[in-house]
């Protein structure tokens, strides 16, 4: 029982008792007599009223549960909920209620940079070449790009779970870097707050690229005296190669990769027919159905530079059989995870944390029953009725995830999706 329905309870049963005394006195020494009731009368008159007082305790008492006492397992939990240990000033509920409507906007084609890394064409140049440099990795076997295989898996692997260094496997699904300049944090766990801080993490990690040091990855470059030149052009001087500037390069390259060409952002920008039926249709549920709440703004992503508000949510929010058909839970718990964007999700499966979600329909049905809590009619208090009332949380209808699987299809870059062709067609 939380503290907010302890302290009604503690306030409202005295002031019920009172009440229902004060009733009992006012029956037997006013209303009684003045209407000539023997005693019983009163006493039926007095239990009349005082059992129409408890029931609207009881009302309230049960509505005030239903608002903040804890969802059995299968009922749909607050579209937010947390474990006790996540921070209420990191993780406060990031979707009020909202007074208007959701603004559709196209992707920008420029990615904004930090002052002290800005896009050059030297330094995109450089980076352009680092993301493909097998001499940062620790047996000289792996680059950015082999896990990041910008046409022919759209910025991804096209597996469950990343492959590092020696075969070894990873613990989570690597996302795409398209767009990835848009994002305020990175990693699915949302742990590096720059592209800069994130390409130094594989580097280095055993089970990724495996480099021993930063030092290891200077002293590689050093040797090449091409590298010299073209971080010297890149910065400007001739300070020794560094680590940071190594990161400071890859990141410049990556804010060049934007996809601003979907059907979906020549739709917004005026294209009428850019649309088909059916995703104009599941364009309209997005909103409806509640998708925006996390994936909204130009890159459909709360974890976004972009107007984004709150870039980490729970997962799974809501106890729903998927997540233990796709293991979906993180030790037992559930995670807290960056907001994924939803450019280009159609091209970037298997989907989720755990790449354990190979088809679109199926990511749609577990969105909406575990963040959305579309698993069942629940009862809950209406507010505008002030009254106990049904709230329809079914299941999406097979033609509503159709119609918003291709609204997904339709995020899809046109020039990525050709290209992707091509390299299969090869």
């Amino acid at each position: 029982m939380n503290s907010e329905l302890t302290d009604l309870l503690a306030i409202g049963i005295p002031v019920t008792g009172l009440g229902m005394a004060a009733l009992a006195l006012m029956i037997h020494q006013e209303l009684g007599p003045f209407a000539g009731l023997d005693r019983a009368g009163k006493w039926l008159l007095s239990a009349t009223f005082g059992m129409g007082l408890l029931a609207f305790g009881l009302k309230m008492a049960v509505a005030v549960a239903i608002e903040n006492g804890p969802a059995p397992l299968g009922e749909s939990l607050p579209l937010f909920a947390r474990p006790a240990a996540a921070s209420d000033a990191e993780f406060a509920n990031p979707a009020p209620p909202r007074s208007a409507r959701h603004v559709w906007t196209a992707l920008p084609e420029v990615a904004p940079a930090p002052v002290d890394n800005p896009t050059t064409p030297e330094r995109v140049a450089l980076g352009r070449r680092l993301f493909f440099e097998k001499k940062l990795s620790g047996d000289g076997k792996l680059a950015c790009a082999s896990c990041h295989d910008l046409f022919a898996s759209a910025g991804a692997d096209g597996r469950p779970t990343a492959k590092g260094i020696a075969g070894q496997l990873g613990t989570r699904n690597t996302p795409t870097v398209w767009n990835a300049a848009f994002q305020s944090v990175l990693f699915w766990d949302g742990r590096a707050p720059s592209l800069e801080a994130q390409a130094m993490g594989p580097i280095l990690n055993p089970l990724e690229m495996g480099l021993a040091s930063p030092a290891e990855a200077e002293r590689r470059l050093n040797a090449d005296a091409a590298y010299r030149t073209e971080f010297q052009a890149a910065f400007g001087d001739a300070a020794p190669i560094s680590f940071a500037r190594i990161a400071q390069a890859i990141a410049a390259f990556e804010r060049t990769l934007i996809t601003p060409d979907s059907p979906y952002d020549r739709f917004v920008r005026g294209e009428a027919r850019a649309l088909t039926r059916a995703q104009l249709r599941g364009m309209a549920l997005f909103e409806t159905v509640g998708c925006v709440l996390c994936h909204r703004g130009p890159n459909f992503s709360d974890a976004s530079l972009l107007g984004g508000e709150s870039a980490r949510r729970i997962f799974p929010a809501n106890a729903t059989p998927y997540e233990t058909k796709y293991g979906l839970l993180n030790n037992g718990e559930r995670g807290i995870w960056r907001v994924a964007s939803l450019r280009n999700v159609a091209l970037t499966g298997p989907w989720l944390h755990n790449g354990a979600v190979d088809s679109l329909p199926e990511v749609v049905r577990i969105m909406a029953g575990a963040q959305l809590g579309r698993s069942a009619g629940l009862t809950t208090w209406l507010d505008e009725k002030s009254a106990l009332g049904k709230v329809d949380r079914s299941p999406l209808g097979e033609q509503e995830v159709a119609d918003l699987v291709a609204f997904l299809e339709a995020l899809s870059s046109d020039s990525l999706r050709a290209r992707m062709q091509a390299e299969k067609s090869r």
